[in-house]
């Protein structure tokens, strides 16, 4: 996929947030889309810092409170439409065993419960590690004033004017003090918002909590099976029904993205779970409103990999490959989030796939846990 851009931000790319990662991927080479429209897999930034220890996280022994049983069986994985991106193809066979699934995103006084009982800190909520942030810097690059070092996440900051689609820097920004207690940034809260999803999540967070409740992360194919709701090939977790047609059936943006939302669906950002109907498995929200991370790591070809196979529960790729950023290891992401729009992003897709380092998060960035019989 042809890269059209790279946004430097002067101060981050010293303190790592590198967001001359973030790049705006065309859809007029190498992919399959009737749109046009840009990717949203688009590469996010890295904070380069270490992974959180989860070792001292006493693993729980986990309930099934708040799940719903996923019998198991066999589907086709991937697109076989003209919408997918070139990592959705080619369809191939994949078995899975039934499995336990949170019916809705984890929430924020979900995640508070473990946070209050753990102590656990967050991604965000950590300064940058110069020793790891260095490894990925050209040699030589002086270390930063320790006060540019600083906890930050990235936040949706959306312009009040059309913007090119192929700059993703015109709507993101790294702000010091955003976390998951404030998506904002330090003069926000999550009061008053227990059932919205919990964000500004990275990988290892999200395993942290997983391993506390007595969980696990799904596996791409769980989540794809899961997503589908019992339908053999359809788009949406919902039929085939354009987003755009009838009611509301998830949270994603409206009107001319980034700039102008409608809010047909009653959100302008996050919304509370629940606030739509569940697929044919009583899960919610699996279309939109934040993206979920798997327990898988990215491989751009995994697909082509697996042409004319049958894989029985698979786990995911043995290690990550993303050819625009061969040198980062990169998480499966699932599901698209509330900025999802058909001029820039179809992550509400049930085939599509997003890929992010485990120790990114953002304002769109959650998570869901599974549980095994």
């Amino acid at each position: 996929m042809k890269t059209i851009m790279k946004h430097h931000f002067l101060i981050y790319i010293i303190v790592g947030f590198l967001l001359a990662q973030c790049k705006g991927e065309a859809s007029d080479e190498a992919t399959a889309s009737e749109d046009d429209h840009v990717s949203c897999s688009s590469n996010m930034p890295s904070r380069f810092t270490a992974a959180n220890d989860v070792s001292g996280i006493t693993a729980g022994e986990g309930t099934t409170e708040g799940m719903v049983w996923i019998a198991g069986g066999e589907f086709l994985r991937g697109a076989s439409d003209k919408e997918g991106r070139p990592d959705e193809y080619p369809q191939h066979k994949v078995k899975v065993n039934g499995f336990w699934m949170d019916a809705t995103e984890v929430t924020n006084a979900q995640f508070k419960k473990f946070v209050e009982a753990t102590g656990y800190i967050t991604t965000a909520e950590r300064k940058p590690d110069w020793e790891e942030l260095k490894k990925q810097l050209p040699a030589g690059t002086p270390q930063p004033d320790a006060s540019q070092l600083v906890a930050a996440s990235l936040v949706f900051t959306p312009p009040n004017h059309p913007v090119p689609l192929n700059d993703v820097g015109q709507w993101w920004s790294w702000k010091p003090g955003a976390d998951w207690k404030h998506p904002q940034g330090p003069e926000s809260n999550i009061n008053g918002k227990d059932d919205y999803p919990v964000v500004h999540i990275s990988w290892d967070d999200a395993v942290a909590y997983c391993k506390w409740s007595g969980k696990r992360l799904p596996t791409e194919a769980e989540w794809e099976y899961a997503a589908r709701g019992g339908l053999k090939d359809d788009k949406y977790p919902w039929g085939n029904e354009d987003i755009e047609a009838g009611a509301p059936k998830a949270n994603t943006w409206q009107g001319r993205f980034p700039d102008v939302n409608t809010q047909k669906d009653k959100y302008y950002g996050l919304a509370p779970v629940k606030s739509y109907a569940p697929n044919g498995y009583g899960l919610y929200d699996m279309a939109g409103n934040v993206w979920e991370w798997c327990s898988d790591w990215y491989r751009n070809d995994l697909y082509q990999q697996l042409k004319n196979t049958t894989s029985v529960n698979p786990k995911g790729p043995q290690n990550s490959y993303d050819p625009t950023e061969p040198a980062i290891a990169k998480k499966v992401m699932r599901g698209g989030s509330f900025m999802c729009n058909g001029s820039y992003c179809k992550g509400y897709r049930v085939t599509s796939r997003m890929k992010s380092s485990p120790d990114t998060g953002l304002e769109h960035t959650g998570f869901r846990c599974v549980k095994d019989k």
